[in-house]
Parts: structure tokens; C-alpha cells; sequence
């Protein structure tokens, strides 16, 4: 995370948004590992202490840069009831989360040593549900806790994207769901 406070516009907005453009750029053409914060530096027109003034080290920037990727765009899709909005959140969550793209930036945020990295891109995940949780609610339907959809869906998928132990096939999504949404309609 970055280390001094941002402000919206200015110098400061500017070097951020040049420097996370660089590291981008090189990482399209550029195993990660040949990255090196002169190089970036270098590319974005900043000095090397700039970077590690802001973002501490290399881990950090890459953190921040995969944070910035990962952050939502939109709410998740409204298809008119809990469990379809549950599957079809979890299931665009699952692509997106085991794509090569998607892997890259979760070994970036956890390769964040300070761990502010992962506690954001959590808390964009649990926006989401709690979206999904009021959305129910304002239809008249039984919720769900949003910690338990965590540890009942989202941490399954994670664990298994990490450790590549498992093929995520939609059926598995779905059946996470589902299990999810029965135990929540016998509580």
C-alpha cells in the first residue's frame, strides 16, 4: 500500500498513475521477475527513490498496481433474485480470479508484505456480496451473512486457484452455491 497519503489530482495522482501504466506495460511483455524498480523508474520518468518513497519496494508497487486492477468497475449483475445473483457473481468471480491475468495479480497482492494489498481486494469481494445480501433484502427475500458466503464460496475458489489442486469447472462453482444457499434456507 502506498506509503504517504494521495491526494485526487495534482503531481502526486499524476506519478501513480504513470508509474501503475509502466509496470503494466512491462508486465505484457516482461516476466515479472526481470522487473526491477530503476527500470520502472526509468520508463515513468521518475527517480528510483520516488518509488520507493511511495510504495516502499518493488512488492509493494506491484500490490498496489494488481489492486487498482482488481478494483470493481461495476456492482455485480442484478438478475432479479439471491441465488441467480449469487451463482452468476461467483461464477464471473471464479473466471476471472483463475484466468492467468486474474492469478498474476492475486500472487502480486499476496506477495505484498505489509498485507494492506489483500485486506483491499477482500474488502472489494465482500462489497460485492454485501451488494447482493442488501439486494435481497430490498426484494423481500431471505439474506445470507456475507462471512459465511466468504468461507462457504469465495475462500474454496481461492484455496483452489492458489494451489491449482483442483480444475474450477462451473459445476463446482455452482455446487459451492448451492450448498451455500441450502444451508442458509434450513437456518
Amino acid at each position: 500500500m502506498a506509503r504517504e497519503m494521495v491526494r485526487q489530482g495534482g503531481r502526486s495522482a499524476r506519478i501513480q498513475s504513470e508509474v501503475h501504466r509502466t509496470v503494466r506495460d512491462m508486465l505484457k511483455t516482461m516476466d515479472r521477475g526481470a522487473i526491477t524498480v530503476p527500470m520502472i523508474a526509468e520508463k515513468s520518468g521518475v527517480t528510483p527513490s520516488t518509488i520507493y518513497r511511495r510504495w516502499g519496494d518493488l512488492s509493494e508497487l506491484l500490490a498496489d498496481v494488481a489492486v487498482a486492477r482488481m478494483r470493481p468497475v461495476a456492482d455485480p449483475e442484478d438478475t432479479g433474485a439471491m441465488g441467480s445473483d449469487l451463482e452468476t457473481f461467483i461464477l464471473q468471480y471464479a473466471e476471472e480470479m483463475s484466468s492467468k491475468v486474474g492469478r498474476s495479480m492475486l500472487a502480486d497482492v499476496l506477495g505484498s508484505i505489509e498485507g494492506a494489498a489483500a485486506g483491499r481486494c477482500c474488502q472489494f469481494t465482500y462489497d460485492h456480496l454485501e451488494t447482493l445480501r442488501e439486494r435481497a433484502l430490498t426484494r423481500g427475500e431471505k439474506a445470507f451473512d456475507v462471512s459465511e458466503a466468504i468461507d462457504a464460496v469465495i475462500a474454496p475458489i481461492i484455496y483452489h486457484i492458489l494451489f491449482r489442486d483442483r480444475e474450477l469447472t462451473i459445476d463446482y462453482c455452482r455446487s459451492l452455491v448451492s450448498r451455500f444457499l441450502e444451508k442458509c434456507a434450513g437456518a
